[in-house]
């Protein structure tokens, strides 16, 4: 059963327990995939995007927008690798970007990929990507990390067991909502993927800005 964080891990400073509230936030919201509390619309607005609709396949009807490089079709300088992360041949077989791609992430164990940040507003509530292990089952852990004025805060995450088949992730939600009603401004976020065991492979990470 999930327990609310105590008093004692907020102390220290204002912002220091604002980030800390936040990111008890999002990891209440990733972990259990709760929908996004409603907020009032931030003043800012976030540039247009591309639409598609890439998981009509799994009876997924909502639109979504690739997060810049997520395709990984070639090196992605936005994103930041470590620990043995990098592209490797073969990617999710539906071509749901259009086109089948020749390439994924691959993460080794230990290994982490971070996207580049992007704005969002409060409509910018879900979002899913391809994966699958490399050999025998892997697990990834999947952690939502906000840019604030107050500084940059990451969620505990959720871990995902992975199949030895490419198959969409399970419908994420960003928090979105709930830190934009928290900090009152436009924020920007990255997605950050982390191999936990075995080798995970991950293709086609998608953003879901509804409504905008």
């Amino acid at each position: 059963m999930f327990s609310y964080p105590s008093q004692r891990m907020f102390k220290g400073t204002p912002h220091r327990r604002l980030l800390l509230g936040i990111g008890a936030i999002l990891t209440l919201i990733l972990t259990l995939s709760l929908p996004a509390a409603p907020a009032e619309a931030s003043t800012a607005t976030c540039p247009s995007s591309t639409l598609s609709q890439p998981f009509l396949k799994w009876g997924d009807e909502s639109f979504y927008t690739l997060v810049p490089g997520g395709h990984f079709e070639q090196a992605p300088s936005e994103w930041t690798f470590s620990g043995g992360a990098r592209l490797a041949a073969g990617g999710e077989p539906y071509g749901v970007t259009g086109a089948v791609g020749a390439f994924s992430l691959a993460l080794p164990a230990g290994a982490s990929a971070q996207s580049p940040f992007i704005c969002v507003e409060p409509s910018d509530r879900t979002f899913r990507f391809f994966a699958r292990s490399e050999g025998t089952a892997a697990t990834v852990l999947v952690q939502v990390v906000y840019e604030t004025s107050k500084g940059s805060v990451a969620s505990a995450g959720k871990q995902l067991a992975l199949g030895s088949r490419w198959e969409p992730s399970p419908i994420l939600h960003t928090g979105a909502a709930l830190v934009t009603a928290i900090t009152g401004e436009t924020v920007h976020l990255a997605f950050r993927f982390t191999a936990v065991s075995r080798t995970s492979r991950i293709d086609d990470v998608f953003i879901d800005p509804r409504m905008r």
